[in-house]
């Protein structure tokens, strides 16, 4: 009966849309990346334009259809996989690409965009469009913008949020909301954008976004330095920022688990420090201004930072090839967790100074629970952890199926207590909704459901997205 009722959904999209590109999704557009969610089928549209998109949003209001807004596909929580209900439409911004202007300080970009896409059209005009992800050459921008993604450099520029002026979004009766300004202050009301941003597609679908650009450092570093405990890690970056004020870039904590991982099965990376595996490591990234130097900053960091105790050793990229290395090393750490086979992934924050009590409390907390190993790395600079737990050495994960849920309270419960969050960076999509509703104030679901309600009334929206359908 389903299948029934997607091939009568596609003929009202073809014969009320003849030129719109629509047919039935394959596997790709059908599994999230962990392989642990499935679509159940339905009906792809690609539309070229936002008129399109507007034309199809109607007929889906019109019927009572799901939209599930596709982007890269590389989302973690399951927000562009809807596995249940009725017909669903994934509509996929892909054909719409195009950097609609720009000048030194903005580009205007189609939501079909990948980030690379973006970051060489900025490089074009020999400017820096500064939010990085590790799936950079396959998620969208849209998509970014829809999880107000994160990465590596939210120390220096912010999330996706904070890097965009204005979005152009088409909302469930088919409304398209125009605010593609470039304007860095514009106060005539509520500030929709920020709304939209965020929302992963529960509100509105975006379909072209004005961001910021920023002109590109003089000189970029890179260095790893040894340090002894997380609490260290903290120390060393609070010296940075006083030494390098503004200067630094990214910085990323690195679990000598991590680096365990890495040699037991890959990807074949150069590590920094070719005879060691420290428990701890840091790699952070600067951007200078003319007349300084990498050598020059990090070697005053380094030097201050052996004297206060808070680092044994260093290497400092001295070629664009080990400043590539290096980041290898670290974007090689999720396939690593991949191969592994994790118990439980969490993206989680805390406040900056409970980072070092969150991960001593987090792995006595799983330590009660039964002998398992954590890979503890992530965006210490802004006090976001990927923390992961595996099984232990020797052991396959299917053995701790029957813990999954205990060691995800476990660490939540610390996260909590310490007035954290259970997503940093990745989102809610459908994995999340549970968690949201037992650790999210119940006062800002509520407003939360208001706006959902007030916006998509008839709930079609990527329907059990953030919010679980009631």
């Amino acid at each position: 009966m389903a299948q029934n009722a997607d091939e009568a959904f596609k003929r009202v999209l073809t014969e009320t849309l003849p030129d719109l590109w629509c047919d039935t999704p394959g596997p790709s557009y059908l599994e999230e990346p962990r392989g642990r969610w499935f679509g159940q089928g339905g009906v792809l549209v690609k539309p070229e334009n936002t008129a399109q998109v507007a034309a199809v949003l109607r007929l889906c209001h019109a019927h009572g259809v799901s939209v599930v807004p596709y982007g890269g596909g590389t989302g973690l929580v399951s927000g562009q996989v809807m596995s249940d209900g009725g017909t669903a439409c994934i509509l996929s911004l892909e054909r719409m690409r195009a950097v609609r202007e720009a000048d030194d300080h903005a580009i205007v970009v189609e939501a079909g965009m990948t980030l690379a896409e973006v970051q060489q059209a900025a490089d074009a005009r020999g400017r820096i469009f500064p939010l990085s992800l590790a799936s950079q050459g396959s998620a969208r921008i849209g998509g970014c913008l829809a999880t107000n993604a994160g990465g590596v450099n939210v120390v220096r520029y912010g999330n996706a949020r904070e890097l965009c002026l204005g979005v152009e979004a088409v909302l469930a009766d088919g409304t398209v909301m125009s605010g593609l300004k470039r304007l860095r202050k514009d106060n005539t009301g509520y500030d929709l954008k920020d709304l939209v941003i965020g929302s992963e597609g529960s509100l509105a679908v975006i379909t072209a976004a004005s961001l910021r650009l920023f002109a590109p450092p003089a000189a970029v570093g890179v260095a790893c330095f040894i340090v002894p405990s997380p609490q260290a890690a903290l120390g060393l970056l609070e010296l940075a920022e006083h030494r390098l004020t503004g200067c630094i870039s990214a910085f990323e904590l690195i679990s000598g688990q991590g680096l365990a991982f890495l040699d037991a099965v890959g990807p074949d990376v150069v590590m920094p420090f070719a005879d060691a595996r420290p428990d701890w490591m840091v790699l952070c990234e600067i951007g200078l201004p003319q007349g300084l130097t990498p050598e020059d900053g990090f070697g005053a960091v380094f030097e201050a930072a052996v004297e206060a105790g808070l680092a044994s050793d260093a290497v400092i990229a001295q070629s664009q090839r080990q400043h590539a290395q290096m980041w290898a090393m670290r974007e090689a750490l999720p396939e690593a967790n991949k191969r592994i086979g994790s118990i439980s992934s969490h993206d989680i924050s805390v406040p900056l100074p409970d980072l070092p009590r969150f991960i001593a409390r987090a792995g006595a907390a799983l330590a009660e629970l039964g002998d398992m190993r954590v890979n503890c790395f992530g965006h210490v600079g802004d006090g976001n952890l990927h923390y992961n737990v595996f099984p232990a050495k020797g052991r396959g994960r299917s053995e701790y199926d029957h813990l999954r849920e205990a060691v995800k309270d476990a660490v939540y419960e610390v996260v909590d207590e310490l007035g954290g969050s259970v997503s940093a960076e990745h989102g809610i999509g459908r994995l999340k909704t549970g968690d949201l509703e037992r650790y999210g104030d119940s006062g800002k679901l509520a407003v939360m459901r208001a706006i959902k309600t007030a916006l998509d009334p008839k709930g079609i929206m990527n329907p059990g997205a953030v919010l679980r359908v009631r």
